[in-house]
């Protein structure tokens, strides 16, 4: 092979690459949480109330239910049983997973 052959082959090998890994380094990007308001969102949901249990199945500032909490995460309890820290460090898990509509109506702050 000539050494131009190479060249060639090894420029489009390289353009080739990075259009497939542009797209992939874009979709693997998890939905950034820390950009959203949490605050609003718990302000919608709870009215700001981290503590919260209504009896509704939902908990805490997010009102988070008990399977999805445990399923992203949470730990033994339940979500209004946690620091406001740790239930968006949950919730961010959670809108990773299932994006803004794991909040139907709230999710809009993020």
């Amino acid at each position: 092979m000539s050494n131009s052959t190479v060249k060639r082959m090894l420029g489009t090998a390289a353009a080739t690459i990075a259009l497939v890994a542009a797209p992939l380094t874009i979709a693997v990007t998890p939905a950034n949480a820390a950009s959203g308001n949490w605050d609003a969102v718990a302000q919608c949901e709870s009215s700001g109330n981290w503590s919260i249990n209504t009896g509704n199945g939902y908990y805490g500032g997010l009102q988070i239910s008990e399977p999805t909490w445990r399923s992203y995460g949470g730990g033994a309890g339940l979500p209004h049983q946690y620091s406001k820290d740790t239930q968006i460090q949950v919730a961010e898990s959670i809108l990773a997973g299932q994006g803004v509509g794991a909040w139907p109506t709230c999710g809009q702050y993020l």
